[in-house]
Order: C-alpha cells, then sequence, then structure tokens
C-alpha cells in the first residue's frame, strides 16, 4: 500500500467513529415541487440526434436573470454514454412554475478521452470571473500493462464567458509519497478558486468506502494535495454510501450551503440534505432529508428512488435545487432559504 493511501484509510477509520450520529433517519421536506423538464422538451443543436433519450442530473448557475442548466444527456441504451449539454431558462419563468418549450440547447462537453470514454457525468458549475469550471466525472479506462482498468475521474472542463471550452483534464491525489487517481472520485463541487489554487468538497474512494471529503488543491496542475484531505460526513449505519450532490452557494464571507445525498439501504434510494461549511470545508450544520423522490414522476425512472444534484442556485428569497430524477428527468424544486436553513442543526465549535 502506498503511503498516501495509508494515510488517507487512518483519517477515513477515525471518521466513522468521531463522525456518525449527526444526522438521523428522517424525512422533513421542505422544497416545494416547481416544473419537471423530460428528455422530450429539449432540442438539441448541432448533432445530427436532436431529441435525448434521457436529460438528467443537470448542472446549473445563475447569470443576470438567466438559469444556465447544464443537462447530462444520453441518446441510446447501447452503451449508455453520456454528455454535457447547455440551455438557457428565465428564472422568473422557472419561479412560475411554467417555460416555453421545447428548450433550446446544445453539447458543450462529449467523452474525448480514453479516461472519459464511456461518458462525461455529473455537471457541477462554479464561476470565476469570466472563467466557468465544470467538474464532472469521467467514466472510462485508463490503459495499464495488463490492459484496460475501469475509472471513474474527477474530471475538469474550463470555459471562457462564451462557453468555449479552453482545456480539459482529470484531479490526481499528491503528496510526498508520490501520486494516484482513486478507481472513482467524484460528486466534488468548489469553494473557491484563486490564482489557481483551489478549496474544494470532494469523495475521493477510500478502502471501498464513499464518504465526503474536504481538500485544497490547484486547478492548473490539476493535484489535490493529500495532506489536506479531510474526512467531513460519513454515511450512518442505514446507509451504504453519502456524497455531496451540488455545487456549494456562498451565503457570507465564509458559510456556503451545499446539498448532499444518502443512499438508504432498506429501499436504495438517494435522499438529500442541506449542509452548511466554511471556506475550507469544514462542517458548520447539516439537516437530515429534507428532499426525497414522491410520486411516479420522481420514483420510476432508468434508476428508480433517485434525486441527484447537481444544480444548487440562490435567486431573490429562495433557495433552488435543480436535480435529475430516476436517472431520466429534470426537476426544479425551490425552498425560502430562511425556512430551508431553519431545518439544519449548527454543530458546537
Amino acid at each position: 500500500m502506498s503511503p498516501l493511501k495509508d494515510m488517507l484509510e487512518k483519517k477515513q477509520d477515525e471518521a466513522f467513529s468521531k463522525l456518525r450520529g449527526l444526522r438521523r433517519p428522517k424525512v422533513e421536506e421542505v422544497f416545494r415541487r416547481l416544473l419537471y423538464l423530460g428528455p422530450e422538451d429539449f432540442v438539441v443543436e448541432g448533432y445530427k440526434r436532436s431529441r435525448p433519450a434521457v436529460a438528467f442530473n443537470p448542472g446549473a448557475c445563475v447569470r443576470d436573470r438567466e438559469l444556465l442548466i447544464l443537462p447530462r444527456f444520453i441518446f441510446d441504451y447501447y452503451k449508455y454514454v453520456s454528455s454535457v449539454g447547455l440551455a438557457s431558462l428565465k428564472l422568473d419563468e422557472v419561479l412560475e412554475g411554467h417555460v416555453e418549450t421545447p428548450v433550446k440547447a446544445r453539447i458543450i462537453l462529449w467523452p474525448l478521452k480514453l479516461w472519459e470514454f464511456l461518458g462525461c457525468e455529473d455537471p457541477r458549475v462554479f464561476r470565476a470571473g469570466d472563467t466557468y469550471y465544470v467538474l464532472y466525472t469521467g467514466k472510462g479506462y485508463f490503459l495499464e500493462k495488463g490492459g484496460y482498468v475501469r475509472v471513474d475521474v474527477l474530471g475538469l472542463a474550463e470555459y471562457d464567458a462564451s462557453w468555449r471550452l479552453k482545456r480539459r483534464g482529470y484531479f490526481t491525489i499528491t503528496g510526498e509519497g508520490g501520486e494516484f487517481v482513486p478507481k472513482s472520485n467524484k460528486d466534488s463541487a468548489f469553494l473557491r478558486v484563486s490564482g489557481g489554487e483551489c478549496t474544494m468538497l470532494t469523495r475521493p474512494e477510500v478502502k471501498g468506502k464513499r464518504i465526503c471529503w474536504r481538500g485544497r488543491g490547484n486547478v492548473n496542475e490539476l493535484k489535490i494535495r493529500a495532506d489536506t484531505l479531510e474526512p467531513v460526513m460519513v454515511f450512518e449505519d442505514w446507509e451504504l454510501k453519502v456524497g455531496w450532490s451540488t455545487n456549494a452557494v456562498k451565503l457570507s464571507s465564509n458559510e456556503y450551503v451545499v446539498g448532499w445525498h444518502g443512499v438508504v439501504l432498506r429501499d436504495y434510494s438517494y435522499r438529500d440534505g442541506l449542509a452548511v461549511v466554511n471556506e475550507e470545508g469544514e462542517l458548520l450544520a447539516v439537516s437530515d432529508y429534507i428532499l426525497s423522490p414522491s410520486g411516479i414522476v420522481e420514483e420510476y425512472g432508468d434508476r428508480p428512488l433517485v434525486i441527484f444534484g447537481d444544480g444548487l442556485v440562490l435567486y431573490k428569497e429562495y433557495l433552488l435545487w435543480i436535480g435529475g430524477i430516476s436517472d431520466y428527468s429534470i426537476a426544479v424544486f425551490a425552498a425560502e432559504l430562511d425556512k430551508a436553513l431553519e431545518k439544519l442543526r449548527w454543530l458546537a465549535p
């Protein structure tokens, strides 16, 4: 075992004894349903196939009075290979629960590298000045001596203000003991990016377990420093795993709200909550589940019983969760920010 992996395993083992018990297996809904957008509601321009088979798990951000959404598109069921699109909605119409369809979209990210050969999945958007950073899962392979090895890497695509792709790559974890790429690293979000240095929430798979971590790295070098990685939240004894679900939204100079998900053992459902972290990713407050699949539209799909990220935005007094439902469609949920934050328990310093 490498020194880096050994260090992370020890941190993870200690985290389960320290961090379990922060949440309860309770659902207290706070979001209301505003809008559903199925694959039939999109028309994709610039690609021969204009109608996706599914459209789900969208990233999102606000630009003026527009809601930019980045849906995960799939056009076939043979390899189930994902791409990422871009579309614009009027925020005031979204709040009213109605947008004009079909929504025009274009594909801005599709597989080009071996490490994303099987798809570009689950985008999370961060804007820094005129640059858009999109964290995503590159589902693909590494070519090693024994042949092709399946990996899910933490990809980064960088765009200019007009959404022209400038570069793409994936993160490695690095330290004095060398560097490595986890077999799976996904469900990540930036808190800050400045001068190439970044603070982020991330989820490297360590010893087969998936929990929420924080860390620091460099977006230019695409490296996360191993010594900065620290567990933030672990799955509880009624869960299979836990992960960050959305981008982070800045609330104050040192507070960020972010969505998370837990997979419940008894029914294999994805249920969601909110957390508040500081600028270093340290946990300040956390809720129980406040968003869970309800009704046939949300419960039944290619992967039933799922609400999954990837977009969280603040507009007026509302916190909007733009998420995928059961791996086939998109839902927009809204809650008054103050009422949503009332559901969080603040941790003692």
